[in-house]
């Protein structure tokens, strides 16, 4: 039996290369559902959330380039200006491997105040090609980028949950 891995020995652990897809895979899957009126305000990115974790955690796996596929990908899926999405993304991914030492020595409450500043970076990036493209800016979209903010601790949570090794195959 294994001793129980401290906290900083947690995000040491290798992170395999089908996870990281799947979890991106899913954020994908996520972004597509269907949301209507004013619910699509609010709607969170979770695209960007799931690259955030994986920027922070491990910068060296994914980062800028990544963070380009699943925009291009995101671009395909929302039939918008091709480059949209790809771009707000990677401003994001380049701005977290820039924090992501201070990202990591931060708890949760306190990463989440560090991550909403990038979540309206990127939403801004995506607005103001929005703004280029057709000469106005729907101010409410930013409202997502709290819903976001929000949602990171539950999102963190999850994927720390399901990265983290079980010391008993038995045990749920």
């Amino acid at each position: 039996m294994s001793a129980p891995l401290s906290r900083d020995q947690e995000f040491l652990l290798p992170a395999s290369t089908l996870f990281i897809a799947l979890s991106l895979l899913a954020a994908l899957l996520l972004n597509w559902l269907p949301w209507r009126g004013f619910w699509q305000a609010l709607r969170p990115d979770f695209v960007a959330l799931v690259l955030l974790y994986w920027c922070i955690h491990k910068p060296y796996r994914v980062g800028i380039g990544s963070a380009w596929v699943m925009g291009i990908f995101a671009d395909v899926a929302d039939a918008s200006l091709f480059g949209q999405h790809a771009l707000a993304y990677a401003v994001l991914a380049f701005g977290c491997i820039m924090l992501h030492r201070r990202m990591q020595m931060l708890d949760l409450r306190l990463q989440t105040l560090q991550i909403f500043p990038l979540l309206l970076l990127s939403y801004a990036v995506y607005a103001t090609v929005h703004w280029q493209l057709h000469g106005y800016v729907a101010w409410g979209y930013f409202l997502g980028s709290v819903v976001s903010a929000l949602l990171w601790a539950p999102l963190t949570v999850l994927l720390q949950a399901l990265r983290h090794p079980r010391s008993d195959p038995d045990k749920l």
